[in-house]
């Protein structure tokens, strides 16, 4: 009766590895990807116990779930793929360390039911997830009863056993290629051969790749591993709960999104069972399965990918697809279009003239010449041309000078960073605006760049040096918590009000800063009542990815949402480091909380500064 259980267990190994062949012949359809195989296999394991199992232990009851189920089945299974050796096969323990195992299976699978228990939460799926539970609990049982007749010699209730294991293993091993279990294989796989392997080390690798042709026109045009990847999808639904697009009711659900990409990659798959892109009834032209308002509803936020337990990159099939949209089918929505035309012959979305950006200075500010040198450059970014943005621009530049600090600035040699141009998928544009702003980096010397706005901050950090361009690059939040530490700035306490602090998703997400605003906050004497959304789980302010030239309709806005949670807290001021954020935050109406920068809120609280720095 032993030999024919662990004949069993082989033949659903067996069964496993066809199953797994079949996934990988549906990758082969996509490109090369560069993969250092040797490494992702020999980190594979702390990558599933470590970085997955943190994701998914932001929830203690998932966790509990997933660390029996997982752990259980894989435990008595391989315990009974090693009776093939006949001296462990006889041995009682080994028969009693497998019934161990598949018994904390069973209660694995009973938490895996109650999750759909007594109704299923919209943001899990149903379909074929409805029957999961059974099957793992089919496959529990039986190797529990298998292994417990063995161990005690009843050969009845083990013969039993093993007839109930085979129906519930067979069922997850048929579902490997188009049911729930698909994600199991793909796992292992897209966390060998992840497209980001520094995400495991702890880097903020979130930097866009350059294109590829023109994007993504089929499904084929994705790198063989980010197939892998849409196929990890457990359809757990976290990135849905995480996404502002999504909780506005507009054209996108991450979760819907990849499994939209995993249905054109499967077509004859069940179809997605889970909650659909908001106000959308039928399949669109893009891949067969998307519209052009799905992917261009999306703030490139990264909720989504921070709350994804198996690392799937949302963000970056969305802007691959909308890449193949804009530059050879010109479909970039609303005024996108105008905007990318601005940007190619004015350098500036707004289309002024670039003398213009010094305009909020009324002039004093140095400009740095080709050949010249300064210790820190200024780089001010396209929120110079907004008059509110400039009153944040002019408190920095106060701090700087009370400071005693040896900066300047571009001038007209500044352009547009490209971060906009990228993310509406103008690849060619977001090129040329690059590798002037290389160039004229490289005529001037400097020690590092200090910016008051993330997206300049990560495409300067983490995208130029694709193009020759490598920086120290430190938002203004990170050096006036610098200047306050060393005591080159004095600031007095503030006095009266509370605050909450928004992390803007490029600064907090994109790039890992989350302490250096809050420090500084604390170091003027604020404290901070945080929102229920802050930190990595920080809820969009609704203005990246190109969101407000794009204007997706929804049913609410993002800023608006955000700033309901911000009047939860009670604060009187929303502290911000972003211009996007205050840009987009002061656009609500109504009684809301007053929008200022952490740089004005520091200048406010100082002072000792001299008459001339004041702002």
């Amino acid at each position: 009766m032993a030999g024919l259980f662990v004949l069993l267990a082989w033949l659903l190994l067996a069964g496993v590895v066809a199953q797994g062949l079949r996934l990988a012949a549906s990758w082969r359809r996509g490109g090369a990807a560069p993969v250092d195989w040797a490494r992702g296999l020999a980190a594979l394991p702390r990558r599933y116990l470590v970085d997955v199992h943190g994701v998914v232990a932001r929830r203690a009851a998932a966790a509990r779930m997933h660390q029996a189920i997982a752990g259980g089945l894989l435990g008595g299974t391989a315990l009974v793929l090693l009776g093939i050796i006949p001296a462990l096969r006889g041995a009682e323990t080994l028969w009693l360390l497998a019934a161990l195992g598949f018994g904390f299976a069973i209660f694995g699978a009973r938490l895996v039911a109650q999750r759909r228990q007594p109704a299923r939460p919209a943001s899990l799926s149903g379909g074929a997830f409805q029957g999961l539970a059974r099957d793992l609990a089919a496959y529990a049982a039986g190797g529990f009863l298998a292994s417990l007749g063995i161990l005690l010699g009843l050969w009845l209730p083990a013969l039993a056993g093993i007839g109930l294991a085979a129906w519930g293993g067979a069922r997850l091993v048929a579902g490997i290629t188009t049911g729930p279990m698909r994600h199991t294989l793909a796992g292992a796989v897209h966390l060998a051969a992840h497209p980001r392997p520094e995400r495991f080390a702890g880097a903020a690798a979130s930097g866009l790749l350059p294109a590829q042709n023109f994007g993504v026109a089929a499904i084929g045009d994705f790198a063989w591993n980010r197939l892998a990847g849409f196929d990890a999808c457990i359809q757990c639904g976290r990135c849905e709960e995480a996404c502002p697009a999504f909780a506005a009711g507009q054209k996108l659900n991450p979760k819907a999104l990849i499994q939209d990409l995993a249905t054109a990659l499967h077509p004859e798959a069940p179809a997605y069972a889970g909650s659909p892109h908001p106000g959308i009834s039928s399949p669109g032209p893009v891949l067969g399965r998307l519209h052009a308002e799905t992917l261009f509803a999306c703030t490139t936020c990264r909720a989504c990918v921070s709350a994804c337990p198996m690392m799937i990159e949302h963000v970056d099939a969305v802007v691959d697809l909308r890449r193949h949209l804009t530059l050879a089918e010109g479909a970039a929505p609303g005024k996108a279009d105008q905007v990318l035309s601005e940007l190619r012959y004015a350098f500036n979305p707004g289309g002024f003239e670039p003398g213009r950006r010094l305009d909020f200075a009324a002039g004093g500010l140095r400009v740095l010449g080709e050949g010249e040198s300064a210790d820190i450059l200024l780089w001010l970014g396209d929120g110079a041309f907004d008059a509110r943005y400039g009153r944040t621009l002019r408190a920095l530049v106060a701090i700087m000078r009370a400071a005693g600090l040896d900066f300047a600035v571009l001038g007209e040699a500044e352009r547009d960073c490209g971060d906009l141009a990228r993310r509406l998928g103008d690849e060619a544009g977001f090129e040329r605006l690059a590798r002037a702003n290389v160039a004229a980096l490289a005529a001037r010397r400097f020690g590092r760049i200090v910016t008051a706005d993330p997206h300049a901050l990560h495409v300067l950090r983490q995208e130029y040096p694709a193009f020759g361009g490598h920086y120290t690059v430190q938002h203004h939040t990170a050096l006036i918590d610098e200047l306050i530490g060393t005591g080159a700035i004095r600031p007095e306490a503030a006095s009266g009000g509370t605050v909450t602090y928004h992390d803007p998703c490029y600064l907090g997400r994109y790039n890992g800063e989350y302490d250096a605003p809050r420090r500084v906050l604390g170091r003027i004497g604020l404290a901070v009542s945080e929102m229920e959304r802050h930190g990595a789980a920080s809820f969009c302010c609704g203005g990246g990815g190109g969101a407000p030239v794009s204007d997706i309709a929804g049913e609410r806005r993002i800023p608006d949402l955000r700033m309901a949670q911000a009047r939860e807290t009670g604060a009187d001021i929303v502290a911000v480091a972003c211009p996007g954020c205050t840009a987009m935050l002061e656009g609500v109406t109504g009684a809301r909380p007053e929008v200022r920068d952490i740089a004005e809120l520091v200048h406010a609280a100082m002072a000792t500064v001299p008459a001339e720095a004041r702002a």
